[in-house]
């Protein structure tokens, strides 16, 4: 990923930590954003859907891609608040996705 990524989750913490504080009700609520981020992705895939009879096709593909991006964004953050560097934190995660799929190529 782009550096400016990992620079926009850090000055995002940062901001953060300069106006809520850093406590751990806090980072609560950072954590917790992530559901509610998680549920506008979740809507936007019920209106591009058209489930919801009432309201009809709502949102486009761009839209939930949009909304999955504030998760992923959100997500950083919440490591950043951890006190984690979300680089290395998605680093590792990516290397034991990887090791998972090449174990399963050699079976």
């Amino acid at each position: 990923m782009d550096e400016s990524i990992w620079e926009a989750a850090r000055v995002s913490r940062s901001w953060l930590d300069a106006a809520n504080g850093s406590g751990q009700t806090e980072l609560t609520c950072r954590i917790l954003k992530l559901t509610e981020e998680a549920g506008e992705a979740s809507a936007a895939w019920i209106g591009l859907l058209g489930q919801n009879p009432r309201k009809g096709v709502t949102h486009t593909r761009d839209d939930v891609a949009a909304e999955l991006a504030d998760v992923a964004f959100t997500a950083l953050v919440a490591i950043e608040s951890l006190g984690l560097d979300a680089q290395t934190v998605l680093d590792a995660c990516a290397a034991k996705v990887r090791s998972r799929l090449a174990d399963q190529d050699r079976r």
